[in-house]
């Protein structure tokens, strides 16, 4: 079983300049501390049209279901690779010692000035009679996290 998550993340500049965005280090840590998280390491590596996003994050499990609690603790490692190839990613995101993970890809395009990235992740969680439930859980975590990584890149691109 899995779930599909896709969403769109609109920006007000060309792609251009986001793509640039996503490639800076100094956005990526907004985007841990806007979100949150306990502790952080961002790494960027490469330029221009090739380049390696790698976050590895903890976040609290505070406010996460009980049921789920017992399988994650209480907090959660998650480790995020982005390899980007012009205007698109493959994404893997897993967490460590835990039997759940993400992948899927991001792909930016522009029109009229605007641009937008597409998300598209499929959450994978392999523990019988509860993975389904946690695989929402999880989908509806990753949904508040883009939203806030499209509110801080916003307020960046406006600089």
């Amino acid at each position: 079983m899995s779930k599909r998550i896709t969403h769109d993340l609109t920006y007000d500049a060309p792609a251009e300049r986001v793509l640039a965005m996503l490639a800076d280090p100094a956005f990526r840590e907004r985007v841990c501390e806007a979100q949150h998280v306990l502790r952080h390491t961002v790494t960027v590596d490469g330029e221009g049209e090739r380049f390696e996003v790698h976050i590895d994050q903890v976040q609290t499990a505070q406010g996460i279901p009980s049921f789920a609690t017992k399988f994650v603790g209480s907090e959660i490692n998650i480790v995020q690779h982005e390899t980007w190839s012009g205007p698109a990613a493959d994404i893997e995101v897993t967490i460590p010692g835990k039997p759940g993970q993400m992948s899927g890809t991001a792909k930016v395009r522009e029109s009229g000035g605007r641009t937008t990235e597409t998300v598209d992740l499929t959450v994978k969680v392999s523990i019988p009679l509860v993975g389904g439930k946690i695989e929402g859980l999880v989908g509806d975590m990753l949904l508040k996290a883009l939203k806030t990584e499209n509110k801080v890149g916003r307020e960046y691109l406006a600089h």
